[in-house]
């Protein structure tokens, strides 16, 4: 039977895995697979496992249960293996790098910040704030029909968006960052211009939250911060 792999944890953990059913329709318990200092939390499965929402959820809840009770190298939905002896053999071979990571990640959660702005007060502001995007607005409001007006406001209007959602995104970034043991910035997507993760150590979570808390509040231009967290630390898992 193959098996569903969640996470790698040390020797330390205590591994509470009680009550814990796996992914997969058969809902197998969960437990270890032991290889000298390392255990990977796994689970049986008997069919492909696809991301349906049931299977995400007991996957994420594995995560959290592991998580709460010491330091995990949390893997990705979807990773399986054949049988346990597979499973201990990449534990014996990568034992060095896994307790390295493992050593990398001790005491520390990931939390994940989203930042995006209303495109409809932004492009206010730039046309407030910039003569020549002014300008050029309210040529075209007036009737020129010069047909490069539009094309020449619209280069002028997304350079500008890009400089101001830049200088908001490393703004936000310098003020949380000494926070963070490591962070990972990712490429935004959607209406978002920032896409953060942070390794935060946990004496120093409540600190962070504080000014996340407090930098959101503060921040003008429609600008809605969306932070996650905590989270296992899927972004720092080499």
């Amino acid at each position: 039977m193959a098996l569903y792999v969640y996470a790698i944890t040390g020797q330390s953990h205590p591994l509470d895995l009680e009550g814990l059913s796996g992914v997969g329709s058969e809902h197998s318990l969960v437990r270890a697979v032991v290889s000298g200092s390392l255990s990977a939390v796994v689970s049986d499965i008997s069919e492909e496992i696809r991301p349906k929402r049931r299977d995400l959820l007991a996957h994420q809840e594995v995560q959290e249960r592991l998580m709460r009770d010491g330091t995990v190298l949390p893997l990705q939905f979807g990773y399986t293996a054949t049988d346990d002896l597979s499973v201990e053999e990449v534990l014996r071979k990568d034992s060095d790098a896994f307790l390295a990571t493992l050593e990398r990640l001790a005491g520390c959660a990931e939390y994940h910040l989203r930042a995006s702005q209303n495109e409809e007060q932004l492009l206010r502001d730039i046309l407030l704030d910039t003569p020549e995007a002014r300008e050029l607005n309210e040529r075209i409001l007036a009737g020129d029909q010069d047909p490069q007006l539009p094309m020449a406001l619209g280069q002028l209007v997304a350079a500008e968006v890009e400089r101001r959602q830049d200088a908001l995104a490393a703004g936000l970034a310098e003020a949380l960052l000494p926070f963070a043991r490591e962070h990972s910035v990712r490429p935004a997507s959607g209406s978002d211009f920032l896409n953060l993760s942070l390794l935060i150590p946990r004496d120093r979570i409540e600190d962070f939250l504080t000014a996340e808390s407090n930098l959101a509040r503060e921040i003008d231009g429609g600008v809605e911060c969306r932070l996650n967290g905590p989270l296992p630390p899927y972004s720092f898992v080499q």
